[in-house]
């Protein structure tokens, strides 16, 4: 995960500069889908503990070469903020005292001014050595074993104390006391002048414009996936049509596996916001470890992060070649996408993948994918 989250990082940095990176990290749709890319089960809150471990691993230590620094982290490493945006300021001559006092009111509005029954147990500040950041923090409910993941982009916080989230991540779970929100202002108002304001003030969450919630159940159901999209992905693969583009020429000698995970990464690095709308299909690029849809394919994973890296190599080279082919995977699938008809089941997909997954050392937190027993229907055959 961590190899995979560098290539990708460095990647949008390259091409897209550090604002676009923090941009994208600011919206939960996208994050999802990275988290689902990078093999994590799609749906699951765990997913922000380990991509932001994965990433803070492998950037941190390229902190001053790539100009982004991940500060704070889970539990005893979020009180451990202040230290960590104090070096990096130390090395970029941004103002600390300025950042530290952003991290720390970020923090204490989620916790305090936004009243919804959800502890902050992690606090990512994310930090470009141009100043912008963007916050990644969760919060946990006990009571349901639920979690609650709070987005901010510096660019877009005009007030700490109204309306400064990209977006929250969670379900709905009634009313609740949201001093940032506009309508909040008489209430602000109120509560400066009476310490002891009625209960009855409360109000109601305001629904998010862009909402994510996750379902409960843990497998890939079709309602869950953009068909259209995935199947045109599925199609690019399966079929080897890369000699009907010559955009991928490039990338000729990749199996059809690894061409299908490149497709989807190529989709998180240069995908436009509305492409994210259903995380779950990422999932199809590496599995999770969950097993679901299918588990890990390892052999692929490694593939994939190899390709990207050549290609950032060279591009570094002055060799974009390599680049511009992973690049238009994206763009392919998307005009792919507009005609395409899907004329299968999801399940089908999915019974095939996990039953192909042997072959390429699949693997979940339960252990290596076995070899199934008797005749396996091939669902891409000579035959279709």
């Amino acid at each position: 995960m961590a190899a995979l989250g560098k290539a990708i990082v460095e990647e949008i940095i390259a091409g897209q500069g550090k604002s676009a990176l923090l941009s994208k990290l600011s919206d939960p749709f996208w994050f999802q889908s990275l988290g689902a890319v990078m093999g994590m089960d799609w749906h699951s809150s765990g997913i922000t503990t380990s991509v932001m471990g994965a990433l803070k691993s492998s950037i941190n230590p390229l902190a001053r070469e790539l100009g982004i620094c991940i500060c704070g982290g889970k539990g005893r490493h979020s009180r451990n903020t202040p230290q960590d945006i104090l070096r990096f300021a130390e090395t970029t001559g941004l103002n600390a005292p300025d950042l530290v006092r952003s991290s720390k009111l970020s923090a204490k509005v989620d916790n305090t001014a936004v009243q919804d029954g959800f502890q902050l147990y992690q606090h990512h500040f994310i930090l470009s050595d141009e100043g912008q950041w963007t916050v990644i923090q969760q919060g946990m409910r006990d009571s349901s074993a639920t979690a609650r993941r709070y987005h901010w982009h510096s660019p877009s916080v005009q007030s700490f104390t109204e309306t400064p989230h990209t977006s929250i991540y969670g379900a709905n779970q009634g009313t609740i006391l949201n001093l940032t929100d506009q309508l909040a202002r008489p209430l602000k108002t109120a509560m400066m002048e009476v310490a002891t304001e009625n209960p009855d003030r409360m109000l109601p969450e305001i629904a998010k414009m862009r909402h994510l919630v996750m379902p409960s159940h843990h497998d890939v159901r079709a309602k869950d996936v953009d068909l259209k999209r995935l199947g045109a992905v599925l199609w690019l693969a399966q079929e080897k049509q890369v000699q009907n583009f010559e955009e991928l020429l490039l990338l000729e000698g990749l199996g059809p596996k690894t061409l299908q995970s490149l497709a989807l990464v190529s989709e998180v690095i240069y995908g436009q916001p509305t492409q994210f709308k259903d995380p779950a299909r990422f999932s199809f690029a590496h599995g999770g470890k969950d097993g679901h849809p299918f588990p890990v394919p390892t052999r692929v994973y490694d593939e994939t992060i190899d390709t990207l890296q050549q290609a950032i190599n060279r591009a570094k080279l002055g060799r974009q070649d390599k680049m511009q082919a992973i690049q238009s995977l994206s763009k392919i699938t998307d005009r792919l996408s507009e005609d395409f008809i899907p004329d299968g089941s999801i399940d089908e997909v999915i019974a095939h993948e996990r039953a192909e997954s042997w072959k390429y050392s699949g693997r979940t937190v339960f252990g290596k994918a076995k070899r199934p027993q008797g005749r396996q229907l091939d669902l891409f055959d000579d035959q279709g």
